[in-house]
């Protein structure tokens, strides 16, 4: 209290900070009324720059607020590219600890720093509705949101996933076969481990449903010889896909359909491979995705199931950021969902393999694409868009090097119904 009024000390930006914050800031924060917390000599500095900005951290407490002042440029980082912020995603993992305030605390560091900032202003214009909003709106999973939420991740720009992808656009974990292999040859290792997995061979057909810019589908006909049909959900990566299976000459073998996988009524495949779906499908619908798939299989066929899981078997929904501006209504599970659905609709299950480090390091070579072409990228999407894509990548592959985050291959087979399912006695791959 001021002996003269009073009246309770006014606090800065920078001793809020200071007070909210367990053991100290790790890295220099500073903001515009001229104040700071945390240490002068870190290596990683993070500056306040608005009003706006403070207003997010207050009506927004936690991971969102943030996101949405760095998106909309009122946060900005030092010591750090925007297209890979890695470093300091894991100095705030590691050291920042946030503590609850007492409600007689917290109203005083309201009104210090301006009640007016619990006013929330928009968000910025990436953001996706919350889940609450788009429950209004339209059915979870139902064919009309599903196709919405995928224009929302996928309809960016091709131009910007090939730079940030490279040349294999493949929007999936690869497989880093030796540690200095490059990002285009493990790719081409994946979907060269899922092919022989599947067993596939000239004149057989593939079905390959999420197929993204047609990749798997390029390469199973390109390389096996086989017949292979790909459908997904984003009309612009059909598109593409379509125009790099002419470039190839591959029109006799391989197809790509802007489609549901839902709406695939041919049977008979040889084998399916699903890389990077699962993700979309939601858990309470996984009995009917993979009933589904069984349907299109002929008996002795083979489904390789290619999906980032939990490292526990309960339900749990993606976080906020990740809800809002990457995968709105996505949902994460263990393998061992995935196995013991897979098994009751009638498949089994001949084999299970964890790629989590191997998913890491394609994200650090994401990341390193973005921050090679960062000038192109923000010119092609805006700089919001390309802030959002460099912390996904980098906090994502963060989560895939704590184990928060793992992924998956599932492969199983439909059996004849004598049982008989094709499969040699040991693993052939």
């Amino acid at each position: 209290m001021t002996a003269s009024t009073g009246a309770p000390d006014r606090m800065s930006i920078g001793e809020a900070m200071d007070r909210l914050v367990r053991g100290g800031l790790p890295l220099r924060f500073t903001a515009y009324d001229g104040s700071g917390a945390g240490p002068t000599d870190a290596a990683v500095g993070m500056h306040l720059r608005t009003r706006r900005g403070l207003s997010y951290l207050m009506t927004a407490p936690g991971d969102l607020g943030l996101v949405r002042a760095y998106v909309s440029g009122d946060i900005e980082l030092s010591g750090v590219h925007p297209g890979d912020p890695y470093d300091a995603l894991v100095l705030l993992k590691d050291h920042t600890k946030f503590r609850m305030p007492a409600p007689s605390e917290a109203l005083h560091i309201a009104r210090s720093l301006g009640l007016s900032h619990l006013r929330p202003p928009a968000p910025p214009p990436q953001e996706h509705l919350p889940r609450w909003r788009r429950a209004v709106e339209g059915l979870r999973h139902s064919m009309t949101r599903d196709a919405e939420v995928i224009s929302h991740h996928y309809d960016v720009s091709n131009r910007f996933y090939e730079m940030v992808l490279g040349p294999s656009m493949a929007y999936t974990c690869a497989l880093y076969e030796t540690p200095d292999a490059t990002l285009e040859q493990a790719q081409a290792a994946k979907f060269d481990l899922v092919c022989r997995k599947l067993d596939l061979r000239p004149g057989q057909r593939l079905l390959d449903v999420g197929c993204g810019w047609g990749t798997m589908v390029r390469h199973a006909a390109r390389e096996y010889g086989v017949k292979a049909l790909g459908v997904t959900l984003s009309l612009e990566q059909a598109q593409w896909a379509k125009e790099a299976i002419d470039r190839e000459g591959l029109g006799d073998l391989a197809e790509v359909r802007h489609l549901d996988y839902r709406d695939v009524v041919e049977t008979g495949f040889d084998a399916i491979s699903s890389i990077g779906l699962t993700e979309h499908v939601g858990v309470r619908n996984y009995p009917s995705y993979f009933r589904h798939l069984r349907d299109r299989l002929k008996p002795g066929g083979r489904l390789l199931n290619h999906s980032i899981t939990r490292r526990h078997n309960r339900r749990q929904e993606t976080g906020a950021f990740i809800d809002r501006y990457v995968f709105p209504d996505g949902e994460l599970t263990g393998s061992g969902t995935i196995i013991t659905t897979a098994q009751d609709q009638g498949l089994e299950v001949q084999h299970s393999e964890n790629l989590r480090p191997h998913y890491a390091l394609t994200l650090r070579d994401w990341n390193r694409n973005l921050v090679e072409h960062w000038d192109e990228c923000v010119a092609e999407v805006g700089e919001g868009t390309a802030r959002v894509w460099g912390l996904y990548i980098a906090g994502s592959r963060v989560g895939f090097e704590r184990d928060e985050v793992e992924l998956h291959q599932v492969l199983a087979t439909r059996n004849h119904d004598d049982g008989r399912s094709e499969f040699p006695m040991r693993p052939d791959w």
